[in-house]
């Protein structure tokens, strides 16, 4: 059994040095609990509602000297846990990137950027083009996403495919209007790619109202069958998540004798959304 962690934080836009001191204070906080792994939410060293570009330039820094991630990979040596967060990137090439990393105590195991950003972001950073990065750990596989990733289903089938156990997904949610009763659609979504993928998916998000945008606040622990183990939180309230993950139940895709998630799968006919056409499709004739 390995217990896993999310933490929902409040970042303050421009302010690293208090975002670096209130994730460190939440990652304790998990290990104390058990955690051996902790995950952080998207752009939490820095912020997310930038005013523009150069803002973020001002707050973004190279992964190779990353005050962020050397304070993560101090922490997990001193926890001895794996931490995956988000940060803000300085290219080598000068572009940025909204990345997320997975640090253990032996330094930074991977980078991912960004592949799908959602409305503004784009004005501020480069897309990511990398596939989803599947890290080998004591413990088990651990894929990493970030935010918007989330809704294409074909970016989370790739980590599932290469064998991930986990899927740990930093995000910033903007609220949305959501019906009495419903869950937000992005939990929905989250635990649609659990269910389908036959994998664990841990979802931290923020919280706190910046520059007038407000969160959903949703972290969320998602076993392999799509249910929560634990939150989702859905209150604009710091929060740390834990819940006891059976990581080996990913890797049996079985659903009964005969059914398997992957095994059934029929690629040679999902042509048309790999390559983006409709594949000469006509809606049929009554």
């Amino acid at each position: 059994m390995t217990v896993v962690a999310a933490a929902q934080l409040a970042p303050v836009i421009g302010d690293a040095d208090g975002n670096r001191r209130t994730a460190a204070a939440a990652v304790t906080d998990a290990a104390a609990a058990g955690a051996e792994l902790v995950v952080l939410p998207e752009l939490c060293d820095s912020g997310y509602v930038f005013a523009s570009e150069q803002e973020a330039r001002g707050l973004a820094t190279a992964a190779d000297d990353s005050p962020t991630l050397r304070q993560w990979r101090e922490l997990a040596a001193a926890h001895g846990i794996v931490i995956v967060g988000g940060f803000c990137e300085l290219g080598a090439d000068g572009r940025l990137w909204n990345s997320a990393a997975l640090v253990d105590a032996t330094g930074t195991r991977a980078i991912y950027r960004k592949a799908h950003l959602w409305d503004r972001e784009g004005l501020v950073f480069a897309p990511g083009a990398a596939a989803p990065p599947v890290v080998g750990l004591p413990f088990g596989r651990v894929a990493l996403v970030i935010c918007y990733d989330l809704e294409f289903p074909e970016w989370t089938r790739l980590p599932a495919l290469a064998g991930a156990d986990l899927i740990a997904a930093p995000v910033n949610w903007p609220a949305a209007p959501c019906p009495p009763g419903e869950r937000p659609a992005e939990v929905v979504k989250a635990q649609a790619d659990a269910s389908v993928n036959g994998v664990f998916v841990v979802v931290a998000d923020r919280c706190g109202t910046e520059r007038g945008v407000d969160w959903i606040s949703g972290s969320v622990i998602i076993g392999p069958d799509g249910y929560p183990l634990a939150g989702p939180v859905l209150a604009d309230t710091p929060a740390v998540l834990v819940a006891d993950c059976d990581l080996s139940r990913a890797r049996d895709k079985r659903l009964n004798e005969r059914n398997d998630l992957l095994a059934d799968r029929r690629p040679e006919l999902y042509s048309p959304v790999t390559s983006g056409n409709d594949g000469g499709w006509e809606p049929a004739r009554h």
